[in-house]
């Protein structure tokens, strides 16, 4: 059973039925696929002298889960239940031969085999708990009965991948198959004809009760609640996997749909979902010629050998691109290649990487003191300090160095780009390109296109952000741009609450709850509250009139608490540790600068401490949409839940203004405003139309496209 469009394929080798799933590029369990295994069993059905089948995938990997698009849809777990069932049922032993990375349903459809194979470095996972969802294909209920309660929950909760060694030691993988793993597996299948080795049905298992114990769901528990704030998927995984103790599989089943659709009802499933695809839309540009040819990127430059500077060599140095990295000091330069090898060194420590693998890497790194050094670079990224007239200079040296049509980037926060594309002769090959610290880790960046950059220099950045492992999001030019511009008001007040009498552990405390990755001042402890003083001084004139703005940091930067590395900040610091202690000094020195402003204190509840802090973030984000600085609101979106630790399950902070409704927005903008006064509570344009209208940032943008 084949044909040109088909993506099942049904052969015969000797006595073993193959079946062959060729779905690019990862195998996702579609509707085709489906479909094509139904007919596909149908015809083996009348196939003689059949005595085993195999079940394997084409490409880069075994099934790599469920088709995500479906997820928008009607629920699909009935058509995989079904399915499954039919391979489970099949009356000749089915192999599941895996490679790649198997996740989901991939994993799922595997338990649904007799026995399981892998290749060497095969890596198996449930992250369904990550997107608001749970196992609804059968993880809940085959798993267990493979491994047990205990470790099918260290597989959903943890939601990190297991390797294939951890997977035949825990039992739910028989063998690792070295070489070919086609052969291997014909090979496995003829074995287990000669040995006369019938189906082994996972059905038929019972759950070890010794792995369900209340000692071991009360610990399973408290790992949900410290990995999963504010989220009831880990809990509906708990209840359906512990379920398969009683039930037998095909009740067991049904709960396990029941829960999976109530799971992705939920605002958390929706909001993570939303968050998966936004990610994925951020490189679909509507204004780009459609016939615009990304530049290939063979060689790479970077202009300062910092933090900074150094993250971003690693960048290019991980997706296996040379790159010289330039200084202006032999000193600062070993200071910074000492920086990458601790980096490198400490992956190795840590297992991710060989000490083989960090050599190769470290080879592509080239040290250099010279601009000329970089006269074949494909890309030049500059990353020195954030001072507008340094960088104008450095672009100055480039474009007397850069060979034609080389991408011209700069690293910089805040400063105006178009400004220091004057700087060169060929402003069209000028763009942001703001990556976020660390560089080597963090996942965001920011692609800043300035009023002359081409379509080829977009173009090509925005490819070049796949092999550097980054999401990019394409902005135009405003201070801030998309990310540092909606900080500006959350941080604002996250510091002028604790003026007002809150404690830096009160909001930090209040935000956390909500879902924040850290709090706001726990950031500027770490960051250095220096960093954000600097920027307010260096930009005093782009800030209102006002006396009290950011005068929290301006007190503590004055008493020399810089944070984490003066060991004092918002909070007081161990040596060497970074948990957070409480500081009566702190708290003085912030309730004399109220003092001396003249700030009644007070206390605040924590709802408004969120409010406060996160009702200015999303109009700042409407206010940006509204100009069209950033081209769709998901884009916003995947800034702040990639870059600024904005919790993904809320799908991000305009995803979240539509969830609780812009009228709830545009009313708490209002009554802040009346406290406060306009100053910083001016509603953008767009939510107060949008909220007079009732309509929401999805309904315009819909209206939009047309």
């Amino acid at each position: 059973m084949s044909s040109a469009t088909s993506v099942v394929t049904l052969s015969r080798a000797g006595n073993v039925a193959v079946l062959t799933v060729n779905n690019p590029p990862v195998n996702t369990l579609s509707i085709k696929v489906r479909e094509e295994t139904h007919a596909a069993l149908d015809e083996m059905a009348g196939w003689k002298d059949v005595k085993a089948a195999l079940l394997i995938c084409e490409g880069r990997t075994f099934f790599s889960g469920a088709d995500i698009n479906e997820f928008a849809g009607p629920p699909q777990e009935v058509a995989y239940r079904q399915m499954f069932a039919r391979l489970e049922q099949l009356a000749v032993p089915l192999v599941a031969a895996m490679h790649g990375t198997v996740m989901g349903g991939g994993l799922e459809i595997a338990l649904a085999g007799h026995y399981r194979i892998a290749a060497p470095g095969t890596r198996f996972s449930f992250p369904e708990v990550t997107l608001g969802i749970i196992p609804g294909a059968g993880g809940t209920q085959r798993m267990p009965r493979l491994i047990g309660v205990e470790k099918t929950l260290d597989m959903i909760l943890n939601a990190k991948p297991v390797d294939a060694k951890t997977a035949v030691e825990w039992g739910f993988v028989d063998a690792i198959v070295e070489g070919d793993l086609k052969e291997g597996a014909l090979r496995y299948a003829e074995r287990l004809i000669a040995e006369g080795k019938g189906p082994r049905r996972t059905s038929e298992r019972a759950v070890d009760p010794k792995t369900c114990t209340p000692e071991i769901l009360e610990r399973m528990n408290a790992l949900a609640a410290k990995l999963y704030p504010n989220r009831v998927a880990p809990y509906t995984a708990i209840k359906a996997v512990r379920a398969s103790l009683d039930l037998p599989l095909a009740k067991g089943l049904e709960l396990e749909t029941e829960l999976a659709n109530e799971s992705k009802a939920t605002p958390e499933a929706k909001g993570s979902i939303h968050a998966f695809f936004a990610e994925r839309e951020t490189r679909k540009i509507p204004d780009l010629p459609p016939d615009t040819e990304a530049r290939p990127i063979k060689q790479a430059g970077v202009v300062g050998a910092g933090t900074m500077g150094g993250g971003i060599a690693i960048c290019f140095a991980n997706a296996g691109i040379p790159v010289t990295v330039l200084d202006a000091t032999d000193e600062a330069l070993k200071r910074g290649m000492a920086g990458v090898d601790r980096t490198y060194e400490s992956m190795v420590k840590r297992g991710r990487i060989t000490p083989d693998e960090k050599a190769q890497r470290m080879s592509l790194i080239t040290p250099s003191l010279g601009y000329e050094d970089l006269k074949s670079a494909d890309v030049i990224i500059e990353a020195v300090f954030e001072d507008v007239k340094l960088k104008q200079d450095v672009f100055r040296k480039l474009d007397a160095v850069a060979k034609p049509g080389a991408v011209l980037g700069t690293n910089t926060s805040t400063l105006d780009i178009n400004e220091i594309a004057k700087a060169t002769k060929r402003p069209k090959d000028v763009i942001g390109l703001h990556f976020f610290s660390p560089a080597n880790v963090m996942p965001l960046l920011e692609v800043i296109r300035t009023d002359d950059t081409s379509p080829v220099i977009v173009k090509t950045v925005m490819e070049l952000a796949k092999p550097l492992r980054k999401t990019p999001v394409l902005a135009k030019v405003c201070y801030g741009f998309i990310g540092n511009r909606m900080m500006e008001g959350y941080a604002r007040e996250a510091g002028r609450m604790t003026l007002e009498g809150a404690t830096p552990r009160e909001v930090d405390t209040a935000l956390e709850k909500f879902g924040m990755a850290m709090g706001m001042l726990a950031v500027f402890d770490m960051a250095g509250v220096d960093i954000g003083v600097k920027v307010h001084q260096a930009n005093a004139d782009r800030y209102p009139p006002d006396p009290t703005y950011y005068q929290s940091d301006f007190a503590l930067y004055e008493a020399g608490r810089l944070g984490q590395k003066t060991g004092k900040g918002y909070y007081r610091y161990e040596p060497g540790d970074r948990t957070r202690h409480d500081d009566p000094e702190a708290l003085a020195i912030l309730k004399a600068r109220a003092e001396k402003l003249g700030i009644e204190r007070r206390k605040h509840t924590e709802q408004e401490i969120v409010e406060r802090c996160i009702y200015p973030l999303m109009n700042e984000g409407i206010r940006i949409l509204e100009e069209g600085i950033a081209i769709r609101a998901s884009d916003i979106d995947v800034v702040w839940t990639a870059g600024y630790g904005f919790p993904r399950y809320r799908g991000g902070p305009l995803y979240y203004a539509d969830t609780i409704g812009l009228k709830t927005l545009l009313d708490g903008m209002l009554k802040y405003q009346k406290i406060f006064g306009p100053m910083h509570w001016q509603p953008a344009k767009l939510l107060v139309e949008l909220a007079e209208e009732n309509m929401s940032l999805a309904d315009w943008e819909r209206a939009r496209r047309g």
